[in-house]
């Protein structure tokens, strides 16, 4: 054994039992996020195992996400350990609170499913699947055909359980934990959590309306990052959207690295009526995933995925072991809804258009810089998270704190404007003023 602090020592006769307590530490907050572990051959000594048995439960732990390694600082508890996921930072919003923290589109913008599930039941009916059946055939069909229409190169294509199902997959098949991955600062939680899960180091790249900046770009790929991820259209939270001008700049870049796994997310497809200007190609090994959760309803959720044949190769092979297949009820319910052309892309893109720069040009006539390009949110640089947000829900709006999206990037807050309505934005541009306002001082004279 050996004792770390006061209220933890280390133990156990095996790798996987010396992980499982420290594990079970950092949960119980007898290892706080930052706190040296001793060296390899120390834990060794004490505990009276192997330094090969250590090293092991490290390396599991590492795995696990819950330490890091950092050079000569040795290994330490990550400062965000994989049990306490970026998702539970959140507010409590009482009742009576406007409640716009959460990313949920607008149920009355969502299509009705009726039609499409009672056309997938048919289909059941008459050709049920069954093990080893493929993919659907017509919903990879029309999917193709989307695809190849926004110029994304052809190539193999799958459906999986939603984008982070097939990152998940594709970054666990190209990378091992220890390797860096470009992210976006400020970018998705789930992400976030996923890279600290894999025991990835995520190197953030800033960026502006247009997409990741490409300097930030360039010094990630000069630190060495295994993998890039980038989102295409209604970046998550900031609104961000690549342009032409800027995807062509990205593109020269990752040409130098054609080692570089790139990751696109094009979760805004039927949101958002920007054009998509692709990344994919440029590189050897490259996924892009078209998630319909956004257009279709959270519950109604897969993403239809396309990247080079390693890639889907591996992907598919990590699919087999784990779920099998993506419910073919849910696979024809979609490829109905598409066929169909439930969504009214121009129309959705418009209505969410304009509540996110109706409150963009409301904050901006009172003096409050937002951004909000595309996509469901509005994201508003502040001082103090938390005094802005305490100051918001005593004013009856609920808003989600930036710390949730960031890692080096100033404070914020992300406003889900999805169901924001025309006569609620001047009073929220009005109290959000107010929430900001620097106090007053208490001293006299």
């Amino acid at each position: 054994m050996y004792f770390v602090s006061e209220t933890y020592l280390i133990a156990g006769g095996t790798a996987s039992e010396i992980a499982a307590g420290v594990e079970a530490a950092v949960s119980a907050g007898l290892l706080l996020p930052g706190a040296s572990l001793p060296p390899v051959r120390e834990v060794a000594a004490m505990a009276e195992v192997s330094p090969n048995t250590a090293a092991a439960a490290y390396r599991l732990l590492r795995e696990r996400g819950i330490v890091e390694t950092a050079g000569r600082r040795g290994t330490r508890v990550r400062p965000r350990p994989a049990s306490t996921t970026r998702e539970e930072i959140r507010i409590e919003v009482p009742p009576g609170v406007r409640d716009l923290s959460h990313g949920n589109p607008d149920p009355a913008l969502l299509p009705p499913l009726h039609d499409a599930l009672a056309a997938a039941a048919r289909a059941h009916e008459e050709h049920p699947a069954m093990y080893g059946t493929g993919d659907d055939a017509e919903l990879l069909t029309l999917a193709a055909t989307r695809l190849r229409a926004d110029g994304v190169p052809a190539a193999p294509l799958a459906i999986t359980s939603g984008t982070l199902d097939a990152v998940e997959r594709v970054l666990a098949a190209h990378l091992r934990p220890g390797d860096a991955i470009g992210v976006e600062d400020p970018g998705w939680t789930a992400l976030l959590d996923l890279v600290a899960v894999l025991g990835l180091r995520p190197v953030p790249m800033r960026l502006d309306d247009e997409g990741p900046l490409p300097d930030e770009l360039d010094r990630a790929l000069r630190a060495g990052v295994r993998a890039v991820v980038i989102t295409a259209r209604a970046q998550n939270p900031t609104g961000a959207a690549v342009t032409a001008a800027r995807a062509a700049d990205l593109r020269a870049l990752l040409a130098t690295r054609p080692d570089v796994v790139l990751i696109e997310d094009d979760h805004g497809a039927s949101l958002v009526d920007l054009p998509l200007h692709p990344l994919s190609g440029v590189t050897t090994r490259w996924l892009l995933t078209r998630s319909t959760a956004k257009a279709f309803g959270p519950d109604l959720r897969l993403a239809l995925v396309t990247g080079d044949t390693v890639t889907l190769d591996r992907l598919r092979g990590r699919q087999r072991l784990a779920a099998g297949w993506v419910s073919h009820l849910l696979q024809r319910a979609v490829a109905h809804l598409w066929r169909a052309q439930a969504v009214d892309t121009p129309a959705v893109a418009a209505a969410y258009a304009e509540r996110r720069d109706g409150l963009i040009e409301a904050l901006a006539a009172r003096g409050i810089r937002a951004h909000g390009r595309s996509g469901l949110n509005v994201w508003v640089p502040v001082a103090d998270e938390t005094t802005a947000v305490t100051r918001l829900l005593a004013l009856g709006w609920g808003a989600a704190p930036g710390a949730r999206n960031r890692v080096r990037t100033p404070p914020a807050l992300r406003l889900t404007v999805s169901t924001l309505r025309p006569g609620e934005t001047a009073r929220l541009a009005d109290d959000l003023a107010t929430a900001l306002r620097p106090p007053t001082s208490g001293r006299y004279g």
